[in-house]
């Protein structure tokens, strides 16, 4: 639909930034969203779902560019502006799901390292007192010095 509208008119031909830029955004939408999927991280994923959506509001910003400077229909717009519009929407509802998600069954947080093992106490023979005179004397028989 973007490219038929790029190739449709000689002057959007000539206006090489304008068509790059909505090419450009109209692909942007689409890579965003697979490479937020491979990441494997539902945070990670939301951060590209919202940069597709920025691009697709990016593509319709542009859409306006090219219908003032008459190198698209009326018609064009319209139907290029809905799917952009469509394509955003269920971007925002995939949005909801996954913050939902995140919300309701939140990843673990990363578990720190083990401790180093603690060196084994060293075992000591048990202590003996010493008997000292005094301890002699109450220990001892009565009667005996």
């Amino acid at each position: 639909m973007v490219y038929g509208a790029i190739a449709g008119d000689t002057a959007f031909q000539k206006d090489f930034r304008l068509r790059g830029q909505i090419a450009g955004a109209a692909v942007s939408v689409m890579a965003n969203i697979v490479e937020g999927f491979v990441r494997r991280s539902n945070r990670e994923f939301l951060q590209f779902l919202f940069i597709a959506t920025s691009s697709a509001a990016e593509l319709q910003s542009h859409l306006y560019v090219a219908l003032d400077q008459k190198y698209i229909s009326t018609k064009t717009f319209d139907e290029i502006y809905a799917q952009a519009d469509k394509t955003a929407r269920i971007i925002s509802g995939l949005i909801t799901y996954l913050r939902k998600n995140i919300e309701q069954h939140p990843l673990p947080r990363p578990a720190r390292p083990p401790h180093p093992p603690r060196p084994p106490k060293p075992t000591q023979p048990p202590k003996q007192t010493q008997q000292t005179k005094s301890t002699r004397e109450t220990k001892g028989t009565k009667g005996t010095p």
